[in-house]
């Protein structure tokens, strides 16, 4: 019984999946940001009551979370402490010495204060230089007397970031053993753990967004585990790393930066799990919430992972899914402008609380959701008729919009669409032709509560078919964390040129970091059989400013041999990425080791056989705004669609988790995953 669990900004979603049945259970529950626990703990309850089960028969819970995310974004985190090298107190301020824009730009940036401020900084005598050679010893005595003055200040968290620690972490592990001594209340990161890579500005502002957010990530993972421990859950808690692994509940409040983009992980597995089973290659994931929508790119089967992200104003240099969010989302509110009188949709949301006006939350902003209603497009009742829709009060704050406009509520709702379908259109064309990448060549896979409502109309404005809407779409994310592996990856900075340096410190190197790796691995409970290493290499020409990551296979590091066929892929990947390669001599920058440790694949029943006709799905027929018109429209139970069932748009298809839009001109096909495949006729016709 394995339980996935996301949280988003609208709704908490549940899936639970019995391995030994082969059936799973969806659940959504209001989010409770005063305190996601709250919320997670309720979705527990309901989803083990739905599956007739005891909570006690959990066997694992896997939880994304955004509680790193927002406590940056809402400038929340811990009181941070930071002890740099003397000299080098001003590393977070001068940042990479970089303005947006020209001129002009410079002269409006609104620069944001450090997540750790000066008067909360102390620079240590001492230093060591790139070659890792002590240069300056550390005065113990000075620095005992600056830890005291700066540890006895009120601090919550302390990051231990000194110049070129990365090579040599010597002086970083003695300064934490003496405020250990002195203060063991006191968290600690050291830069030279966190991520022990040059850059210092890098280094230092990863390390102390980790302090950033450490306490309160501690402090939610103990509400969490407290209260699912009352419920009677005794299965391990893992949290979903940004890169879309898995990590224990104690990693993730040791190390909570790895978790800055955990929500929307979960979706991003989930489509690579899908692009795998379908044989479809090239997905767009598109992932629409009540707040947000993220989308990312899946190419020959697999996401695209990056190696730094951005939380807000802040670079946050770790493992990443290439995730691009917008704030469009069913919950996004729609306003006219006072001085353009013109239509705006979003950013701003009515979140959980008080949500939608058509949710009776006491929402009185017209959004997304309600102008769905009002069109139509989402039935009277949501969540198996387990919540009753206003659709007066929908139309009532609608038809406001269309008052300013000079609009029937039909065409304010439609233009609320429009926009919101615009900017979500702007977030998929960044990824895909901004990137010299032809959307046509993709699928789409529309998920999360709102993505099927959208996805027919978006995908028409891309050109990108089919349209797949997986079994579970509204909660899909939490389906992606039960497919999610553990994972950890593992820096070593080796900056050294390839021609003078001798393959086996190379290869030696791998072999005392893939060690690290296993151990890694049995700290987290992995069977040897579900193991799995990858090593690779970062590589420049030199003086260049930037990396390419080269795999390496096994077999090289343990046989050991030349870099002959690394540097190969090397000069052919670079002309791939940027279409040109040079004879110029090559840099080492890094070694990496990723350690890899499988779950069980999530196995559901196949799909029915189903009939010629789709008449025995057919709930009942209501008014639908397609067109500039009115007409009558089929709404179909999805859950009685069998495999190869074909269903004509306009038509709505229903289900617990969320409600599918079908256009005019476009027929959807059940597929033998149970996916629903959408195509436009025009399609059909040609062949």
């Amino acid at each position: 019984m394995r339980l996935g669990v996301d949280v988003g900004g609208t709704f908490t979603d549940l899936l639970l999946h019995d391995d030994d049945r082969r059936l799973t259970y969806r659940a959504k529950t209001p989010s409770t940001q005063e305190d996601q626990s709250i919320g997670v703990t309720n979705g527990v309850r309901l989803i083990c009551e739905r599956a007739g089960i005891e909570s006690a028969e959990l066997d694992l819970v896997l939880h994304g979370t955004t509680v790193a995310t927002n406590a940056v974004l809402e400038g929340k985190g811990a009181r941070v402490g930071l002890l740099t090298t003397a000299g080098f107190e001003y590393v977070l301020h001068l940042a990479k010495s970089w303005t947006p824009g020209p001129l002009f730009g410079w002269i409006t940036m609104d620069k944001p204060e450090p997540l750790a401020t000066l008067t909360d900084t102390r620079g240590i005598p001492e230093r060591i230089n790139a070659q890792g050679e002590v240069v300056e010893k550390l005065d113990v005595d000075r620095a005992i007397e600056l830890i005291d003055d700066l540890c006895s200040s009120g601090i919550e968290a302390l990051t231990i970031s000194l110049m070129h620690s990365y090579v040599n972490p010597a002086h970083e592990r003695e300064l934490a053993r003496i405020v250990g001594e002195r203060f063991p209340d006191i968290p600690i990161s050291l830069s030279s753990e966190i991520l022990p890579e040059f850059r210092e500005y890098d280094r230092t502002i990863t390390t102390v967004m980790n302090d950033y957010v450490r306490p309160i990530m501690t402090r939610y993972l103990s509400r969490i585990e407290d209260r699912l421990a009352k419920e009677g859950v005794a299965a391990p808690l893992h949290i979903v790393r940004s890169d879309g692994g898995l990590m224990s509940a104690g990693s993730a409040a040791e190390r909570p930066v790895h978790t800055v983009l955990s929500g929307p992980a979960g979706g991003v597995t989930a489509t690579t799990m899908i692009s795998r089973r379908t044989g479809i290659d090239r997905l767009l994931a598109f992932d629409m919430g009540g707040t947000s929508t993220d989308v990312s790119v899946i190419i020959d089967g697999k996401p695209i992972i990056s190696r730094s992200t951005k939380v807000g104003s802040f670079p946050a240099k770790v493992p990443t899914l290439d995730v691009r969010s917008v704030g469009a989302g069913g919950g996004s509110i729609a306003e006219v402008g006072e001085l353009t009188n013109s239509l705006r949709v979003g950013p701003r949301s009515a979140g959980a609380m008080p949500g939608p006006v058509a949710y009776q939350r006491g929402g009185t902003e017209p959004t997304v959701s309600d102008a769905n209603v009002v069109l139509g497009y989402l039935p009277p009742v949501l969540l198996g008729g387990e919540m009753e829709l206003d659709v007066e009060g929908a139309r009532t704050a609608v038809g406001k919009i269309g008052e300013k406009l000079d609009l029937s509520a039909e065409a304010a709702a439609q233009g609320m669409l429009d926009i919101a379908n615009e900017v979500m259109l702007g977030a998929l064309r960044a990824i895909t032709v901004q990137r010299g990448l032809d959307p046509r060549e993709f699928g789409m896979v529309a998920f999360g509560g709102a993505g099927p409502l959208h996805g027919n109309a978006v995908a028409q404005l891309l050109g990108c078919y089919p349209v797949v809407v997986p079994t579970n779409p509204g909660v899909l994310s939490a389906l992606g964390f039960l497919e999610a592996e553990f994972k950890n990856e593992f820096v070593r900075t080796f900056i050294k040129s390839a021609a003078g340096t001798d393959p086996e410190d190379i290869w030696n190197a791998f072999r005392e970091m893939g060690e690290q790796a296993v151990d890694w691995l049995t700290q987290q409970d992995v069977p040897s059989d579900d193991r799995r290493i990858e090593y690779s290499i970062d590589l420049r020409y030199e003086q260049q400013g930037f990396e390419v990551t080269v795999s390496i296979p096994d077999q090289l590091i343990w046989d050991g041999g030349s870099l002959d066929s690394v540097l190969r892929d090397f000069h052919q990947m670079h002309e791939s990425l940027y279409g040109i390669s040079f004879e110029v001599p090559v840099e080492l920058v890094a070694l990496r080791v990723v350690a890899n440790g499988a779950t069980p694949e999530v196995s559901q029943t196949a799909a029915g056989e189903g009939s010629d006709g789709v008449e025995d799905a057919l709930v009942e027929t209501l008014p639908g705004f397609w067109d500039g018109e009115w007409q009558d429209t089929p709404h179909y139970d999805r859950s009685r669609l069998g495999k190869d069932t074909r269903v004509e748009g306009p038509a709505i298809l229903r289900q617990y988790d969320t409600t599918t839009v079908l256009l005019p001109g476009h027929y959807a096909q059940v597929d033998g995953h149970d996916n629903i495949l959408i195509w436009p006729l025009e399609k059909e016709a040609s062949e």
